[in-house]
């Protein structure tokens, strides 16, 4: 970090525990202000009742902030397996070097964050590893056995394919070749164009993201390496793909079909297409795929409390939401008549991505994470319709740094998110 990012560290983190709060006239004027310039801020969802089940209340809402140290439990079999997202956009490639300087890694907004308000957690800093670079072996030889230690079940690596060209693909070709990296696996299909959003330039594509029935069967063709991988994860025989915005694939049951007949042409029994609901996504069936995936923080019920938090940025226009009541939606949630994969999310919160105009899950706690994802787990193994290699709960994320979401030990919690994950999963031994 430059002595001028330290500065502005230093001062803005000062300022957001001795700043008072804004008057209430100041603060109406932030929240006109900020309607008029993101008019999504404001949510006409009702209030919910965010009582904790089965917790004191105030240790729910208070959280447990103690630092826990690297302690590997006994080992054990879990019933559910968990499946975490993964970036591999930890370390430099050439079209980031075009884009946004030379040398760019996720790592380079991480530490460039800095509160909003008071108790505002940023920036999150990593321990353990520390500001990894994914093209040194030992980096994902060490993310895959702690990952083990705690009672992660598998690694989905966002995958980037535009019509052929691939990004950010060398450290999973690396892993491909390390069979030290002893971890199960499935891919994500970031499907998305590239755009310059993060600089509030979403109209400038960087890549541009287009869609034929060909270019689908030259995935899986590309994929297929992967998915003979004996570390690959299959459901039924089939390899699993995820398809992160199935909304916006035109003829996408079409698309579908297509990479189903070549899976089947590569040798494959098929595959095991799940559509994430991250925007329009609701039965998977009409799009012919199996199954659906959460994706919190999409499709979320919350409540807005920006206006509670004092905030001390005088520029920011952005949203934060209660973390505990998004939970408490989540424990309320009805099971849909189609197969979908349950996730959980720990303390969401792009600020490094976008100071001014972050979305921030606020007032996180372990505890009401690990009650989040032990209800998930419950969920998943009490329903017949899965079956035994569909019982899977998928957490967002391993390393979503910039966007405040991580399993990865950090200086706040240490190695609490992992900790709290293995207690929250279900053991074999506690289901016989």
């Amino acid at each position: 970090m430059s002595f001028k990012d330290t500065a502005i560290f230093v001062l803005a983190g000062a300022a957001s525990h001795v700043c008072a709060p804004f008057s209430s006239r100041t603060a109406r004027r932030f929240k006109s202000s900020a309607d008029k310039r993101d008019p999504r801020r404001r949510d006409s969802t009702p209030a919910i009742d965010a009582t904790p089940v089965g917790l004191d209340a105030t240790r729910a809402v208070q959280g447990t902030h103690e630092f826990v140290p690297y302690a590997p439990p006994a080992a054990s079999t879990p019933a559910v397996r968990l499946i975490a997202h993964y970036l591999p956009q930890f370390h430099p490639f050439a079209e980031n070097d075009a884009w946004w300087g030379k040398g760019f890694t996720e790592w380079t907004n991480v530490g460039k964050a800095v509160p909003n308000f008071p108790g505002h957690y940023q920036p999150h800093c990593p321990i353990h590893l520390g500001y990894y670079d994914l093209r040194i072996p030992e980096v994902m030889e060490e993310q895959a056995k702690i990952a083990r230690e705690y009672g992660i079940g598998g690694f989905s690596y966002y995958f980037y394919w535009f019509g052929g060209k691939t990004l950010m693909e060398k450290p999973l070709r690396m892993m491909l070749e390390n069979p030290v990296v002893d971890m199960p696996f499935c891919l994500i299909w970031a499907n998305e164009s590239w755009t310059r959003r993060w600089a509030g330039r979403a109209q400038e594509v960087l890549m541009a993201q287009e869609y034929s029935i060909e270019d689908a069967q030259a995935l899986v063709r590309h994929l297929k390496d992967y998915m003979d991988d004996p570390r690959y994860i299959r459901i039924d025989g089939r390899p699993v793909l995820v398809i992160y915005r199935a909304d916006i694939i035109p003829d996408v049951a079409g698309m579908a079909q297509a990479m189903r007949a070549e899976a089947e042409a590569q040798g494959f029994a098929g595959l095991y297409l799940i559509a994430a609901q991250s925007f329009d996504v609701g039965a998977p069936e009409k799009i012919g795929f199996d199954a659906a995936m959460e994706f919190p923080p999409h499709q979320i019920k919350r409540k807005d409390i920006t206006d509670t938090m004092g905030v001390t940025n005088p520029d920011f226009t952005g949203a934060i939401l209660d973390y505990d009541v998004v939970v408490q939606a989540a424990l309320e949630k009805p099971e849909p008549d189609y197969k979908l994969f349950r996730s959980a999310t720990l303390s969401w919160d792009n600020t490094a991505r976008n100071q001014n105009a972050p979305r921030i899950l606020a007032k996180f706690s372990l505890d009401r994470y690990r009650q989040w994802l032990s209800h998930l787990c419950q969920n998943v193994l009490k329903r017949d319709k899965y079956g035994p290699d569909e019982k899977i709960v998928f957490i967002n994320a391993w390393n979503e740094w910039a966007e405040g979401t991580h399993l990865e030990p950090d200086r706040k919690f240490g190695f609490g998110y992992l900790a709290a994950t293995h207690e929250a999963v279900p053991k074999t031994t506690e289901m016989t």
